[in-house]
């Protein structure tokens, strides 16, 4: 495993663009014959929609905890070498990069399995609140009914009072 991972948080929250070249460079391994990458990206539509920009509202705190977590366990199951993965948080425009996640594996499969594992886990379980901007003026919460019919701060979610 490249020895700056130990030292490194493997997953981060950023406000700024991913680095991606950064990140690979970071994952480079001699001992990995594999480098399985995903981005995702602010696409410009959405459940007929026309989307304009979104934005991402993040509890920090427990989504980097968790996404530790989930790096931890993938590695250790699909036997993996190394992964990092990086959330954005704040605004995005058309064609922003708001996920990355890398893995190096001695193998191909590994990679791809550890991959697909980390991004659908994330997508699922980190405190992670996506807020869509469409072309005709309105707005909504993607996947937050209760946030979308109560008008609620993400932070209450997470600390009621």
């Amino acid at each position: 495993m490249p020895a700056d991972l130990n030292l490194l948080p493997r997953m981060a929250i950023t406000a700024e663009a991913i680095d991606v070249a950064s990140l690979r460079e970071q994952l480079f391994d001699h001992a990995a014959g594999a480098f399985v990458s995903f981005e995702g990206w602010v696409r410009n539509e959405n459940e007929g929609k026309s989307v304009t920009r979104l934005a991402y509202e993040v509890y920090r705190p427990l989504a980097l905890s968790i996404g530790e977590q989930i790096i931890d366990q993938t590695l250790q199951h699909v036997g993996a070498r190394a992964a990092l993965a990086v959330h954005r948080e704040g605004e995005l425009e058309l064609g922003g990069c708001a996920v990355w996640v890398g893995v190096v594996s001695k193998h191909r499969d590994e990679a791809f399995r550890a991959t697909r594992q980390i991004i659908d886990r994330i997508k699922v379980e980190l405190p992670i609140w996506k807020k869509e901007f469409y072309a005709d003026g309105d707005s909504g919460w993607v996947n937050c009914e209760r946030c979308a019919a109560h008008g609620h701060s993400h932070a209450e979610l997470i600390n009621p009072v």
